[in-house]
């Protein structure tokens, strides 16, 4: 996007529009083909959305966000093997590995946690790795100042939206908040997204909870996603519901205009 001083006044009125969206409009034409440019615009684009998908996570810029937050963290997998049987899988990244399993089982008994937050590569490394430590830096701090009890956050590979589920039900979490990168568009290879589930457990359906999509520094920003996360907690805390009976009103956390 382009501040309009930024836009010279020769473009045509599509032309115009482009500069405020990602999407491919305006491409142009040479005869009846797409001009050169735009052609190497698209491979590149699919390119990147592919090396999304096939790129491990690391996780490492992460940790150190973590420790700084003075938060402790564990490292799991689900049951896929590796990223090809991740990809023609799904049913084994929704699971966790009987080693990820053993390390929940094997941690001290307490009181029950409010919160479970996981993170994950997803089906886009790169936006776990590079927007989740973004989130999280913003949004613990206001989760304990709100007095919510957390378990440690869980780092986890090769893994689908339901593994909160089970992660939570071992640890007798109330809630799960999975953050994992999401299916790459071309114009957004590293958008994250945010799934809460209230009385999370194995075998839940998707109706049972609310995400908040398209975390990235040209969609959604942290201090955003982080406005409506923190209301959708409080709510789901509060009602003890998540999902299609949940509703995000929060709005987009800037002030009324005056009235008049």
């Amino acid at each position: 996007m382009t501040d309009d001083a930024d836009t010279p006044a020769t473009l045509t009125p599509w032309e115009r529009l482009r500069h405020y969206t990602d999407a491919r409009i305006a491409l142009g034409r040479v005869g009846t083909s797409l001009p050169t440019r735009e052609l190497l615009n698209f491979n590149a684009a699919h390119a990147a959305a592919r090396d999304a998908v096939h790129a491990p996570g690391s996780f490492a810029e992460l940790k150190t966000q973590l420790l700084a937050l003075n938060l402790p963290f564990l490292e799991l997998r689900s049951c896929a093997a590796h990223r090809s049987e991740y990809l023609r899988r799904p049913d084994l990244g929704r699971r966790l590995s009987a080693e990820s399993r053993a390390q929940l089982e094997a941690l001290p008994l307490g009181p029950p946690p409010d919160i479970l937050i996981m993170v994950s590569d997803g089906l886009s490394a790169v936006a776990a790795d590079t927007n989740a430590g973004a989130v999280l830096t913003q949004l613990v701090p206001a989760l304990l100042e709100r007095g919510y009890t957390l378990a440690p956050v869980l780092l986890a590979a090769q893994a689908r939206v339901a593994l909160a589920d089970e992660a939570a039900e071992l640890l007798g979490a109330r809630l799960a908040l999975h953050l994992i990168g999401e299916r790459p568009g071309l114009s957004s290879p590293n958008s994250l997204g945010a799934y809460l589930t209230y009385g999370p457990r194995v075998g839940m359906l998707d109706s049972g909870r609310n995400c908040v999509s398209n975390i990235r520094p040209a969609g959604l920003s942290a201090p955003a996603a982080v406005h409506r996360l923190l209301y959708l907690v409080g709510e789901a805390l509060r009602r003890q519901l998540s999902g299609v009976e949940l509703k995000d009103e929060s709005g987009d956390g800037r002030p009324a205009l005056p009235p008049g």
